[in-house]
């Protein structure tokens, strides 16, 4: 089965946003030189996420994995960002990430960007749940011969 073109895509988009993101995190210092244990528990965070997003755009290709592994993805990528960024739990809030700019253009920038990838991140989970449920939907539904 070939993976939908529109997942593929919102899932592009996801890497190229999250790959912005990760550039505020940069800029905003949460990575540092030499290394430290915050910078090496963020390089092991970044390098997850785009080695699942990669290997998983591979599997998908070729047919091992489908909706359902995007959708379980999609919902851990949702949480994740919840708990980093909007949970009262967090130590970098929206308005954290905003003030770190101090009244330039990047701090409003490093927000929008963080509230699309958020957004793109919710489509494409819900989306892949709509395939999801059409594919089991279609694999129970068989045509009755007659």
């Amino acid at each position: 089965m070939k993976p939908d073109h529109t997942l593929v895509r919102l899932i592009w988009a996801i890497a190229v946003l999250n790959a912005a993101h990760t550039v505020d995190h940069v800029i905003r210092g949460d990575f540092h030189w030499p290394l430290d244990g915050q910078s090496v528990g963020f390089i092991l965070i970044i390098t997850s996420i785009y080695l699942v997003i990669g290997i998983g755009l591979r599997l998908s290709r070729n047919g091992v994995v489908g909706p359902r592994f995007w959708t379980i993805i999609g919902g851990v990528g949702l949480a994740f960002g919840w708990l980093s960024h909007f949970s009262p739990f967090t130590d970098q809030p929206v308005h954290v990430i905003h003030d770190a700019y101090h009244g330039t253009i990047g701090g409003p920038v490093a927000v929008v960007c963080l509230m699309l990838l958020m957004g793109v991140v919710l489509v494409a989970t819900m989306y892949s749940a709509y395939l999801w449920h059409d594919q089991q939907r279609r694999s129970t539904t068989r045509p009755v011969a007659g």
